[in-house]
């Protein structure tokens, strides 16, 4: 005997018992990018046409730094994420299906970490 009521049972879960959880962290992941993506712009724009010195000084700063670098990392989880949900809504074939999930995670992964690669290569100098 279940001491729950029926929302109780249901609240927050959806077949796959995880779709609340999913749906508000890609809520919460597209919070977090606009203050990320201002701050990004205002690192990255007054960089543009600047010599190769001011733009390794300016990646040095570890404010500026840190800030790209969560600047990528989100970014490319919130694109990883988004696209999954587009290609399970979307693909019904299970060899294609399991194909792009994986292709769209290593795509992310792999540019997400290059992108935090070349500034932490630029904040330490190397």
């Amino acid at each position: 005997m279940s001491f729950k009521t029926d929302f109780q049972r249901v609240a927050g879960l959806g077949s796959a018992k995880s779709g609340a959880h999913h749906w508000f962290g890609e809520r919460l992941k597209a919070v977090a990018l606009i203050p990320l993506t201002l701050a990004f712009l205002c690192i990255v724009a007054p960089l543009v046409g600047a010599s190769h010195a001011d733009v390794v000084a300016a990646f040095q700063n570890p404010i500026k730094a840190i800030a790209v670098i969560l600047f990528f990392l989100v970014t490319f989880k919130h694109l990883e994420e988004g696209l999954q949900v587009v290609i399970e809504d979307y693909i019904h074939g299970k060899a294609a299906l399991l194909t792009l999930l994986i292709g769209t995670k290593l795509f992310c992964w792999a540019f997400g970490l290059a992108g935090v690669f070349a500034v932490a290569k630029i904040a330490f100098g190397g």
